[in-house]
């Protein structure tokens, strides 16, 4: 019996493109060179991301590199103050001026985005509490469309009101994914509900720990390395997914809300923010099957198997291994694993770090010898373990992200308006027939 269905699949064997012919027309499939580098889509000042070299027009592998506004993210992580928790702030204010702040200016940034924590009177109550959402990430996107609402001036997309507009999102990040999360727990989970007002005199890194705990308390460990890993997540040049969706929505002049809204959509998918779940999951998995005492031929087995499409989701990946620029190392992963260690002993877990590195090592040498590529632990190799040791539910690994992204967001939506301002358009092949009309009685 046809049905639509029926329909929609015979529809897909007769429109199919062969894939021979993205080479024969040059066609860069998913903005991609041949060699699997990034087609170059703008100029930035914002974020470099260095991961290889070109030499004599070939593509040679390097140690991993990122840069915010020209400073290595090795030298800033490294010389964040270490008596305040404040070091995303100060990466936010870096990113959008292009210099890093003197302790005035930082004062004013903190305190700017400080009162802005606080959600517009009755959001909470009318729009999160009364529609909990069943993921945190599609409700985040319904929450930015709702500020919309709220806002006087939601379409004046001059670079001065996209600036201040901006501010706001980040500043309410904190309050937007820890409600959604309460309310969902509480609706869908039966739990009780917490709801914590922020503290205007704390930093987001803090008062994300201390809104989403029903007792608001955190290790002194625990919120320095969460604002560690905002800092990490900060910005990842214009090419990244998130990050172009966002040029690209912003490029037609449509307001902030609606530009972020479609960056969340796409780092809810698992090939970019939703990999550190797909990461941990697979490491549980790959632990309850050979054990936290495995030798490394026993990891090395599994490893195999899961290329070969015999464990876990049958897909053939080491997810949290490769990444689209990174090569040798991506240096997130280096600063992340150091203070996973930390962390792993204040949380008595030491046992578990000691697992992933080896398997790190073993994952990179057994893709080394199938495919004969240099593949790196990416930063979603230690993040999801990172928010399993603070008890950050699953649920909120991809909103972190989103709160720590949204500064390059707005940074690169700005960029764009003032030094391209034109609609982003590229062009495809049409590679189909030309045909006549069929009158409906001929068809």
């Amino acid at each position: 019996m046809l049905n639509i269905l029926n329909i929609f699949q015979k529809a897909i064997l007769e429109n199919t493109i062969d894939n021979n012919l993205y080479t024969i027309h040059d066609v860069k499939k998913g903005l991609r060179n041949e060699d699997g580098t990034g087609v170059l889509i703008g100029l930035t000042r914002i974020a470099d991301v260095v991961g290889y070299e070109k030499i004599d027009g070939k593509k040679v592998d390097t140690e991993g590199q990122l840069y915010y506004r020209g400073i290595s993210i090795f030298d800033l992580t490294q010389n964040l103050d270490k008596h305040k928790i404040c070091g995303f702030e100060e990466i936010c204010f870096l990113i959008l001026f292009g210099h890093l702040p003197n302790q005035e200016e930082l004062d004013i940034f903190m305190k700017e985005l400080q009162s802005l924590y606080t959600l517009p009177d009755g959001f909470l109550a009318n729009n999160i509490l009364r529609y909990p959402g069943m993921n945190i990430m599609n409700k985040m996107q319904r929450s930015l469309l709702m500020l919309y609402d709220t806002d006087e001036n939601a379409d004046d997309c001059s670079v001065e009101n996209t600036f201040k507009q901006g501010l706001s999102i980040i500043a309410k990040m904190p309050a937007m994914l820890a409600y959604a999360y309460q309310a969902k727990a509480h609706v869908l989970h039966n739990e009780s509900l917490y709801i914590h007002h922020p503290d205007t005199n704390a930093s987001i890194a803090e008062n994300i720990l201390r809104m989403i705990r029903p007792d608001c308390k955190y290790t002194e460990l625990e919120a320095k390395i969460l604002d560690l890993l905002l800092v990490l997540h900060a910005d990842h040049g214009s090419g990244n997914n998130s990050t172009f969706t966002n040029i690209v929505v912003s490029s037609t002049n449509t307001d902030i809300y609606s530009a972020f809204s479609a960056s969340v959509g796409s780092l809810k998918g698992p090939r970019h923010g939703g990999a550190n779940i797909a990461n941990k999951n697979m490491m549980k998995a790959i632990i309850d099957e050979i054990g936290l005492d495995a030798s490394i031929e026993d990891m090395r087995n599994i490893a195999h198997r899961l290329l070969d499409k015999d464990f876990y989701d049958q897909k053939g990946l080491i997810y949290g291994m490769g990444h689209a620029v990174y090569t040798l190392s991506d240096p997130r992963s280096v600063i992340l694993k150091q203070q996973a260690q930390l962390l792993a002993k204040e949380k008595n877990m030491e046992k578990e770090f000691l697992f992933y590195s080896q398997f790190e090592q073993v994952a990179k040498e057994v893709i080394y010898q199938r495919k004969n590529i240099h593949v790196c632990s990416n930063v979603d190799f230690y993040s999801g373990f990172v928010y399993e040791m603070m008890n950050i539910p699953e649920d909120l690994y991809s909103p972190l992200f989103v709160a720590s992204r949204s500064v390059g967001w707005l940074a690169h939506n700005i960029e764009n308006k003032l030094y391209c301002n034109r609609i982003v358009r590229p062009a495809g092949k049409y590679v189909g027939e030309t045909m006549e009309y069929i009158p409906m009685e001929k068809r």
